[in-house]
């Protein structure tokens, strides 16, 4: 029996983030579209190479997105919305960015994307995004009409095989699963039912794979992550027709069915009589699938084992894995892999050449989970003894991090534990406080504020660089500081917003900055994730126990709010989103840590408060995003996340406005916990779903106000005033005006004030036109 290493996806972006600069220049008009490709053909080469240099025996292709690959799989079947122009051959590069990033061309009706074939809308906005199931990621949302039509209409996949078989590689292509990719979707019709068009999806599958397979291509992982989620017999229906289709039509190629993010459960059945030649299981998410699978699973069938954790950055107990392994092996041929994509880890833990020696060796990064990988196989095939150095060397890495005194607090503990039920409840019922903030506030009907930050300029990035490099003083960088935090004010009054923020060019990240002034946490310098196209965070690491030596935002908020007499928010990350955007220890429990991380906000919202702040805004961005994907699961998950956020916001008086801020989610099935939280005002992205997520606050009546965004910033274009003042109409139908906010989707960080300043001053004009 032999025991291969397969890689199921590699990080694209490069581990200078050589991505995201090709991208920003070909966007900017600075590089050219051969420019961006070259920049592209690199990074592939350089992917595919370090991946057969670290031992992996199976690689990937098709892993390379320029943007998302669930926008490839779009472009792939030809599923381009009408609004992006009519696509008689393949989706070029204009349309495929303009799906990912809307368009808008000043003085122009049209723009010639060089194809020769046809024209393009000058105006047009970008696709739904929304969260890839439970991680960070980003997706651009496939859209479906009921007389939708597929074609391929991308040979990417083709292309990107017979690329790497060039350099001397023969891949495993990588494709999202036709099942998954409709279900990822939507209809424009809402009465649409997308499983209906399996049928026509299916031989533009079929004629990739036949493609494929005349390119020499033995095997293709096709990704069916769907198959973790609660699925309705109809759905597991459609997996039966999709495979058995697929193998009928292109007997000659092998298909590994690719699962992940947690396990199949009652789908266990499904998966394993679908007529494929792998199946890959998360096993790190799902370890106790192994023993069903392995019983009912065909001898015939070559099992994918998910080992190494392809979604955090802690070394591996190599010798506990091997335990596991060995009986398997040596009945039958498996791969062992990581559990999922290594989409979603840093790239090469050694360039982080300045991170705490001893937190170091707790560690691995992609290429170093390649290397466990590598060693398990070694192990597996000749013996424990071919690599006992590297075995020794886990179990040393295990045992230091479980036994160092660095992680344990027992104040930090003790205050976790309290069981003290007012630490979570708010004074006052919600009418009561509004009337006491009104009083306060003293605000208009369709009241104007921003989401936190303001745009981190070059000169804002320049200064944070020299600063840390020591080239100016601390005094030099906080002067520079607050002239940009006085000048955004100045901007915000002349505009007429009528809550303010002070921008946050102090801040790095939203989560980082408050990481990097919490014990418990640690921060590297080159560990980028992409989170969506060019946008890419260092999740902080969280290996300890976490509180708050000290304030952390109050001199901020103190100097800002000196500079304006209008009402200024302080501005905070919430504990569930501090915890859900970070790298986490693994060895308690997910709820205890953000508990601690509640404790040590709360403290800040106190001292706000204390100091005069009459809006506190405490972002949960990704509240949602870590919703377990089993609906049997999601109750113990929202009784502990709302609860650390309502730990972290009651303590305050009711006149004190407390607000928060979601990302991108499907709010419907957890309105009821989302109410529980308390908040005073909510605000969320609706702009790119057209306030249709609105719906959910609307038919659970939801008390309390609301900020539906009205302005999409993950777009360069700028949205109108008309434009504005419609999705604020659209709103009004939904909830009532005096519940309304206007703000724009999410915070202003990324984009540039050339964008920003039109933008805002239309959003304030839509605010104005509704009030009257």
């Amino acid at each position: 029996m032999t025991v291969q290493v397969a890689t199921l996806g590699f990080p694209r972006i490069g581990a200078r983030r050589e991505l995201k600069k090709a991208l920003e220049s070909f966007w900017a008009g600075t590089s050219t579209k051969a420019d961006l490709h070259q920049a592209a053909e690199h990074l592939r080469a350089e992917a595919w190479s370090r991946q057969k240099a670290q031992g992996a025996d199976i690689i990937p292709s098709n892993d390379f997105s320029f943007y998302d690959h669930v926008l490839d799989t779009s472009a792939m079947v030809g599923a381009v919305p009408e609004i992006y122009g009519k696509v008689d051959g393949n989706v070029d590069l204009t349309t495929y960015f303009a799906m990912a990033r809307g368009r808008q061309v000043k003085g122009e009706s049209h723009e010639d994307c060089g194809c020769g074939k046809h024209s393009h809308s000058s105006d047009v906005p970008a696709a739904e995004m929304t969260k890839w199931f439970d991680t960070n990621y980003h997706y651009l949302v496939p859209e479906f009409s009921a007389d939708q039509t597929f074609r391929l209409s991308s040979t990417k996949i083709i292309d990107e095989y017979r690329e790497a078989k060039e350099q001397g590689h023969d891949t495993r292509p990588v494709l999202l699963g036709p099942v998954s990719f409709l279900l990822l979707g939507k209809g424009r019709d809402a009465s649409l039912n997308r499983l209906d068009l399996l049928g026509s999806l299916l031989p533009v599958y079929a004629d990739v794979l036949t493609k494929l397979h005349e390119a020499g291509a033995q095997w293709v992982q096709i990704d069916e992550p769907a198959l973790v989620l609660d699925l309705e017999d109809a759905t597991q229906a459609a997996f039966k027709q999709a495979y058995q289709s697929l193998t009928q039509a292109v007997p000659a190629i092998k298909l590994l069915l690719t699962t992940y993010f947690g396990g199949l459960g009652h789908n266990l059945d499904t998966a394993l009589s679908l007529p494929v030649h792998g199946l890959h299981l998360d096993l790190v998410r799902a370890p106790e699938q192994l023993d069903t699978v392995l019983s009912k699973a065909h001898p015939d069938l070559l099992l994918s084992l998910g080992v190494i954790d392809g979604r955090n950055i802690w070394r591996a107990d190599l010798n506990a894995i091997l335990d596991r392994l060995e009986p398997i092996a040596a009945k039958r041929d498996i791969i062992i892999a990581p559990s999922c994509s290594l989409l979603h880890t840093p790239i090469d833990l050694e360039r982080e050449t300045t991170l705490d020696p001893e937190v170091k060796s707790w560690l691995a990064f992609a290429v170093q989970k390649i290397g466990e990988l590598s060693t398990l196989a070694k192990a597996l095939n000749q013996g424990r003894d071919a690599v006992r150095a590297a075995l020794d060397e886990s179990a040393a890495a295990v045992k230091s991090r479980k036994n160092s005194v660095r992680i344990h607090n027992t104040a930090v503990k003790e205050r976790a534990a309290q069981k003290d039920a007012s630490l979570a409840k708010r004074l006052s019922p919600f009418p009561v406080r509004q009337k006491a903030q009104e009083e306060a506030l003293h605000l208009p009907l369709f009241p104007t504020t921003t989401i936190g930050s303001f745009p981190q300029t070059k000169e804002v990035r320049q200064a944070r660089a020299k600063h840390a490099k020591k080239e100016i003083s601390t005094a030099d960088y906080e002067a520079f500081l607050k002239e940009q935090t006085a000048s955004a004010i100045k901007w915000q009054e002349e505009t007429g917003l009528d809550v303010l923020v002070h921008g946050e060019f102090e801040r790095n990240d939203m989560v980082q900055y408050f990481g990097e002034q919490l014990s418990g946490f640690v921060f590297t310098k080159h560990a980028w994730v992409q989170s969506y196209g060019s946008r890419y965070v260092r999740p902080p690491i969280i290996y300890g126990d976490v509180t708050r030596p000290a304030p952390m935002t109050l001199d901020w908020w103190k100097y800002a709010q000196s500079c304006t007499q209008k009402p200024l928010k302080g501005m905070l990350t919430g504990p569930v989103t501090i915890l859900n955007w970070s790298f986490v220890r693994d060895d308690q429990p997910r709820s205890e840590t953000c508990r601690q991380i509640a404790f040590a906000i709360r403290d800040e919202v106190q001292d706000l408060e204390k100091a005069g702040c009459p809006v506190i805004q405490i972002d949960e961005a990704a509240l949602r995003e870590g919703l377990p994907l089993r609906r049997q699961d999601w109750k113990t998950y929202l009784d502990w996340a709302v609860e650390s956020f309502r730990i972290t916001s009651s303590g305050v008086q009711d006149k004190t406005q407390i607000h928060t801020h979601m990302c991108y989610s499907e709010f419907n099935d957890i309105i009821e916990s989302i109410a529980a939280m308390d908040a005073d005002v909510i605000s969320i992205e609706t702009a790119r779903s057209k306030m249709e997520l609105l719906e959910a606050f609307t038919d659970h009546h939801y008390p309390a106000e609301i900020g539906p965004g009205v302005y999409d910033i993950h777009s360069p274009r700028i949205p109108t005033v008309s434009e504005m003042a419609d999705l604020l109409v659209a709103a009004e139908k939904k909830v009532s005006r005096r519940q309304l906010w206007v703000n724009p989707d999410c915070g202003l960080k990324t984009r540039r004030w050339e964008e920003v300043r039109p933008a805002i001053a239309n959003l304030v004009a839509a605010a104005r036109e509704l009030r009257g």
